[in-house]
C-alpha cells in the first residue's frame, strides 16, 4: 500500500464513519482426506463461491487454496495444523481428533437416536453456534468453529453371512471404527478396530467377517462385493466435524470478512447434505443392483441390540466431567434437543 493509499484511506475513514479499506485477504485450507471426499469436496465446490458471493458489494475480496489429502495435515492433525497457523482453514475432524474435540463426539456415543444426517448435522451446527459448551474445546485449541458440519449417513451393518436376528452374530468378526467399536456390546459379536482403507482388503481375507459402516461409504468402496449382506438397524447418523479457522487469523478479518465466511460454511452445510441424500440414495440402488441383499432389521432386534449395549454414552461423559470437560451436560443437551425435536431414541442414554 502506497503513502498516497494509506492517506486517502484514512481520509475516508474520517471523513466517513464505519467505512473500511477494502482489503484482499488469502487463506490455505487443509484436509488430511483427499479431494474425492465429500466433506473435501465441499470446500472448492460450495464454500469457497459461498464466501465470495458474500463478499460481493464490500469491497474486499478472499482467495483460497486448497492442500488436501495429507499435503500439509494428515488425517487428525487438521486442528493443530490451523492452531499453529501453518493453514488458516481446516476441516477439523472431531472423530480422528478425540483428545481435542471430545464432547463433538456425543452422536458416536448415543447410537440409536436418529438416523437422519440432516437432523444431525443442522442441530449440531446450531448448537455450535448457540452453546459456549461446545465452542469451548474450539477456544481452548487457539480455532474457531465456522460451520460446514460433516454429516455421516446412518450406520449399516454388513456381513458375508445374513443377518435375522442378534444370535447371527455370535462369535463374528465384526469391524467398527472408532468410539463405534462400543455398538457391538452385548451382540455376541467379535468387535474389531477398523476403518475404511481397510475394509474391503480384509473382508476378503476373513480378517473379519463383517463391518460397521455407511451406505455412502460402502458403494465407492465395492464393500458390497465381499460382504453383500446389508442390514439397515438405524444405528444412527453422526456428526464427525466441521470447518475451523486460526483464532488469531479470524480475529484480525475485517467483520463483514468474518461473515462471509460464515455465510460460506452455510453454503457448504446445505451443498453437503444435498450431495448426501443422493448419494445415500444412489448407494442403495447401486449395490443391490450388483447382487447385494439389502434388508430392514425388524424392531425386535432392533430393541435387543439396544437394550444388550453397556451405556458407553454415561461412562464417556463421566470420565470428561472428570477432566473438568462438562461431558453429563453436551450429553444431555444434545439428547434433549434430539428429543425437542422430534428424535425417538431407542434408549435414553443421558437419564439412566
Amino acid at each position: 500500500m502506497t503513502l498516497k493509499t494509506k492517506v486517502l484511506a484514512a481520509a475516508l475513514a474520517v471523513t466517513l464513519p464505519g467505512a473500511t479499506l477494502a482489503e484482499s485477504f488469502s487463506a490455505t485450507v487443509v484436509a488430511g482426506h483427499p479431494g474425492v471426499f465429500r466433506w473435501v469436496k465441499m470446500i472448492d465446490e460450495a464454500f469457497v463461491p459461498g464466501v465470495i458471493a458474500a463478499l460481493e458489494g464490500t469491497g474486499h475480496s478472499m482467495s483460497f487454496h486448497g492442500q488436501y489429502g495429507g499435503a500439509i495435515a494428515k488425517v487428525g492433525d487438521e486442528l493443530e495444523t490451523v492452531e499453529a497457523g501453518l493453514a488458516e482453514i481446516g476441516v477439523c475432524q472431531s472423530l480422528f481428533d478425540p483428545a481435542k474435540l471430545a464432547v463433538q463426539n456425543v452422536t458416536y456415543y448415543t447410537p440409536f437416536v436418529s438416523d437422519d444426517p440432516r437432523a444431525v448435522s443442522e442441530l449440531m451446527d446450531r448448537l455450535h453456534h448457540d452453546d459456549p459448551r461446545l465452542t469451548a474445546a474450539y477456544k481452548d485449541n487457539g480455532v474457531v468453529y465456522l460451520g460446514a458440519p460433516v454429516a455421516i449417513d446412518d450406520y449399516l451393518l454388513m456381513t458375508k453371512f445374513p443377518v435375522n436376528s442378534l444370535a447371527d452374530l455370535k462369535g463374528k468378526k465384526i469391524a467398527a471404527p472408532g468410539p463405534a467399536i462400543n455398538w457391538l456390546s452385548g451382540t455376541g459379536a467379535v468387535g474389531v478396530s477398523g476403518n475404511l482403507t481397510t475394509y474391503y482388503n480384509e473382508l476378503k481375507t476373513g480378517v473379519y467377517d463383517g463391518v460397521i459402516v455407511f451406505a455412502s461409504a460402502a458403494l465407492p468402496g465395492k464393500l458390497y462385493e465381499v460382504a453383500p449382506h446389508v442390514t439397515r438397524a438405524g444405528l444412527g447418523a453422526q456428526f464427525a466435524g466441521g470447518l475451523c479457522a486460526n483464532a488469531d487469523w479470524y480475529n484480525g478479518l475485517p467483520e463483514e470478512a468474518r461473515a462471509a465466511l460464515h455465510a460460506g460454511a452455510d453454503a457448504a452445510r446445505d451443498w453437503y447434505l444435498s450431495a448426501l441424500e443422493e448419494a445415500v440414495e444412489t448407494s442403495f440402488r447401486v449395490m443391490e443392483e450388483n447382487g447385494a441383499t439389502i434388508t430392514v432389521a425388524s424392531e425386535e432386534m432392533r430393541n435387543n441390540w439396544a437394550a444388550g449395549m453397556k451405556n458407553a454414552a454415561k461412562t464417556w461423559a463421566e470420565g470428561l466431567d472428570a477432566t473438568g470437560v462438562p461431558g453429563s451436560d453436551v450429553l444431555a443437551l444434545y439428547m434433549d434437543t434430539m428429543r425437542t425435536a422430534g428424535a425417538i431414541p431407542l434408549r435414553d442414554w443421558d437419564s439412566e
